[in-house]
């Protein structure tokens, strides 16, 4: 085999392995969506939206409707939702959402990649005072009326509301999810992600080197196959965008 045609299966294989780990997170947006509203896409907003992703993203049929039976209850394969807390390097503190099959597998995985990055897992709640769950929802503005629409959402008991490159972004506690997606449907409005997430209610300004180094960890921790979702509390500056 020559050279050339090696560094083409090679990046063949990376973009296979990353495009199967945007199909595995995913469907199991749709397995979650299914097993908490049924399977009826006209009436579960949540599954609509994973079934949207699912189309831009070219996932395969036969993998959508397996996902479904899962989150129906058939063909279990044991997996199950499972999070972890840690630091980072530097103390930031990261928030990692796992659905795997087998916990001694995860466990040991997401414990090597803190390890190895000069961080540390901590125990359950270790971060409960850093990260809180919220209502999140990024909608298309459209024809919105910026105005109009942030009041609508106030009206729904959202706390933030932030118009940026076009898009809304609205939040607010987990109790009014259910609000905000009712208005939303009233208003025929169709957000581009929706869901209940952890938000850092405490942010830390880090170093350029700490910055870089946190997210080569995070990089790490979302290639795991059993890994759907990582949080940090890194406070964000624009200088980052140029390292």
């Amino acid at each position: 085999m020559g050279r050339k045609w090696a560094n083409i299966e090679k990046k063949k294989g990376a973009a296979d392995k990353l495009r199967g780990q945007i199909y595995t997170k995913i469907l199991f947006e749709v397995q979650r969506a299914v097993k908490s509203g049924g399977d009826d896409a006209s009436t579960n907003f949540l599954l609509r939206i994973a079934l949207e992703k699912c189309k831009k993203n070219n996932v395969p049929k036969d993998n959508i409707d397996r996902a479904i039976k899962k989150g129906l209850g058939g063909d279990d394969d044991g997996y199950e939702e499972v999070t972890y807390e840690g630091y980072g390097p530097d103390g930031v503190a990261i928030f990692v959402e796992t659905s795997t099959n087998n916990t001694t597998r995860t466990v040991a995985n997401v414990r090597s990649y803190f390890n190895k990055a000069g961080g540390s897992l901590g125990t359950t709640g270790t971060l409960q005072f850093i990260f809180t769950r919220k209502a999140v929802f990024e909608i298309p503005q459209g024809d919105l009326d910026e105005d109009d629409f942030t009041l609508e959402m106030i009206d729904c008991g959202a706390e933030e509301i932030e118009l940026e490159d076009g898009i809304f972004e609205v939040s607010g506690p987990m109790e009014v999810f259910g609000a905000i997606s009712k208005k939303l449907e009233e208003m025929n409005l169709e957000p581009e992600e929706a869901g209940l997430e952890q938000i850092p209610t405490t942010f830390k300004e880090v170093s350029d080197e700490t910055y870089l180094n946190n997210m080569k960890l995070i990089e790490k921790l979302e290639s795991d196959d059993d890994v759907v979702k990582v949080y940090h509390n890194i406070e964000y500056s624009e200088h980052f965008n140029d390292l």
